[in-house]
C-alpha cells in the first residue's frame, strides 16, 4: 500500500480547520446553538478587559493564567476569531511534535503518518481548537517538554515545565515520573541521553526482565534522589513557576491566586458532567463542603497515580498517558475538553501496542464511545428537555467510569514495555550502552 504523503495530511488538516472556523462564524450568526465554545467568550472578555488596563478576573468564571488573556488581546483589535486560529495552529503543532518524537525513536514512516492522523483527524481534537478552547496550547507544551528531555536539554525542559504548570495546573502530575527518569544512568553532564528505539517485535522474557530492572532502578533513584540533574530541573522549573505566579500576584493580587490556582484544588461543580462525583456535589451544594472533604476526593487519584508511576515511570511517555487517563477519569469535574489531555499522548503509545484493531481495539473504541453517548443521551434529556433524570445520569457516569477503567486496563495489558532511555555505562574513552 502506498504511503500517505504527510505534507498532504498537514495541508488538508490546516485547510479543514480554517473551514471549520469560518463555518463556526456563520453558525454563531444564523443558528440558535452556537459553534463557539462558551469558554472562548470568557477568554475574549478577559482579554478585552486586559487590553483596557483592567484585571481579567473582573470577568466572572475566568479561571486561567493572565497569559491566556494577553495572548487573545488581538481578538478585540484584529478579529474575534484570532484566538481560534492560534489554538488551531497549536493543534497542528501537536501533530508535528508527534511526528518528531516518533521519528526520533525510529518508528517506521507509515506508522508515524498513521499516528499523526490519529491526532489531526480526530473529531474531538479538531473541534476543540476551532471552537476556541486553549487545550491544544497545553498539549503542544507537554510534547515539547518530552522532545527537550529526549534531546537532553534539561534546562529548556525545566523552563517549559514550570511555565506549563503555571499556565494549566494539571501537568503537575508529571513531576514525579520526570524526576525518576532524570536518573544518572540516563543523564550525565555533557552526554546526550540514548533513546530506546522502536522494534517490530520484543520477546516477552525481555519485557519482564526490563520491568524487574526498572523497579530496582526506581528504588535506587528514590535513595539517590538529590542528583545534580534533578536538583537543576527542580530549581529551574520551580523558579519559572514562582516567577510567573509572583509576577501576576503582584499585578492582580489574591484574586489571581484564587481563580487561577487555588480554585482548581477545591473546585466543586453542581452542574452535570461526566464525573462520578457530580451527583453528590449537586445534592450537597447548598451545604458547603469543607476543605477537607474537597481534598479527600483527591485520595483515589493520588493512590492510582503512585501505583502507575511506580510501575511505568521509565517508560515515560506511556506513563504520562496512563496517568492522564486515570487522572481525568477520577477527577471531580470532567468535561469533553479534558479528553484532549490524553488524546495528544495516545498516538505516541500506539506503535508499542500489541492490540489489534479487530476485535479488541474496535471493542474498546465502541465501548468508550458507547458509554459516552449513553451519558450524553441522559444529559440531553436533563439540559434541553428538562426531565428530572439526575439519578440516571449518575448511573451513566458510573458506567462511563467503568468503561474508562476497562479500556485503561486493556491498554496497559497490550502495551510493550519500552523505557524511553537506555542506560549508560562509564568508560574512559567513550559512552557504552548496557
Amino acid at each position: 500500500m502506498a504511503l500517505i504523503d504527510i505534507r498532504f495530511v498537514f495541508l488538508f488538516s490546516a485547510l479543514f480547520r480554517v473551514v471549520l472556523i469560518c463555518y463556526g462564524e456563520w453558525q454563531d450568526a444564523h443558528m440558535e446553538v452556537r459553534y463557539t465554545d462558551v469558554d472562548y467568550l470568557v477568554f475574549s472578555d478577559a482579554a478585552s478587559l486586559m487590553a483596557s488596563g483592567e484585571s481579567p478576573y473582573k470577568r466572572s468564571t475566568y479561571r486561567y493564567s493572565p497569559l491566556l488573556a494577553f495572548l487573545l488581546i488581538p481578538n478585540s483589535i484584529i478579529h474575534p476569531s484570532w484566538g481560534k486560529f492560534i489554538f488551531s495552529a497549536a493543534d497542528l503543532l501537536v501533530g508535528f511534535f508527534i511526528r518528531i518524537i516518533l521519528k526520533q525513536r525510529k518508528v517506521p514512516e507509515d506508522l508515524c503518518t498513521y499516528a499523526v492522523m490519529v491526532w489531526l483527524l480526530n473529531p474531538f481534537t479538531f473541534t476543540i481548537g476551532t471552537r476556541g478552547n486553549c487545550e491544544p496550547i497545553v498539549c503542544a507544551m507537554i510534547l515539547w517538554i518530552i522532545i527537550c528531555l529526549m534531546k537532553g536539554n534539561i534546562l529548556q525542559a525545566a523552563f517549559w515545565y514550570g511555565f506549563v504548570v503555571h499556565f494549566r495546573i494539571y501537568p503537575i502530575i508529571y513531576a514525579l515520573p520526570i524526576v525518576i527518569v532524570l536518573d544518572p544512568h540516563f543523564f550525565r553532564s555533557g552526554l546526550r541521553p540514548i533513546l530506546c528505539h522502536w522494534t517490530s517485535a520484543q520477546a516477552k522474557d525481555s519485557q519482564i526482565d526490563s520491568e524487574v530492572i526498572d523497579h530496582h532502578d526506581m528504588w535506587t533513584a528514590f535513595k539517590s534522589i538529590f542528583t545534580r540533574v534533578r536538583i537543576m530541573f527542580g530549581l529551574f522549573s520551580g523558579s519559572v513557576f514562582f516567577l510567573c505566579t509572583g509576577l501576576f500576584f503582584y499585578l492582580y493580587g489574591w484574586e489571581f491566586l484564587h481563580e487561577a490556582l487555588l480554585y482548581h484544588l477545591t473546585r466543586t461543580d453542581p452542574r452535570h458532567n461526566f464525573s462520578i462525583y457530580f451527583y453528590h456535589i449537586y445534592l450537597h451544594y447548598e451545604h458547603e463542603l469543607s476543605v477537607l472533604e474537597k481534598l479527600i476526593s483527591f485520595l483515589p487519584q493520588f493512590i492510582v497515580q503512585l501505583v502507575l508511576i511506580s510501575s511505568l515511570a521509565k517508560d515515560l511517555i506511556f506513563c504520562f498517558f496512563v496517568q492522564t487517563v486515570a487522572f481525568v477519569a477520577l477527577n471531580k469535574v470532567i468535561t469533553a475538553q479534558y479528553f484532549v489531555w490524553f488524546f495528544c499522548l495516545f498516538p505516541l503509545v500506539l506503535p508499542w501496542s500489541t492490540m489489534k484493531l479487530k476485535w479488541e481495539g474496535l471493542s474498546c473504541i465502541l465501548l468508550w464511545m458507547g458509554a459516552q453517548t449513553h451519558w450524553l443521551m441522559w444529559g440531553y434529556l436533563l439540559q434541553f428537555v428538562g426531565r428530572n433524570v439526575f439519578l440516571q445520569l449518575w448511573v451513566a457516569s458510573l458506567i462511563f467510569m467503568a468503561a474508562n477503567t476497562f479500556v485503561l486496563i486493556m491498554t496497559i495489558r497490550h502495551h510493550r514495555y519500552s523505557p524511553l532511555f537506555k542506560c549508560l555505562a562509564k568508560s574512559k574513552n567513550s559512552v557504552k550502552i548496557e
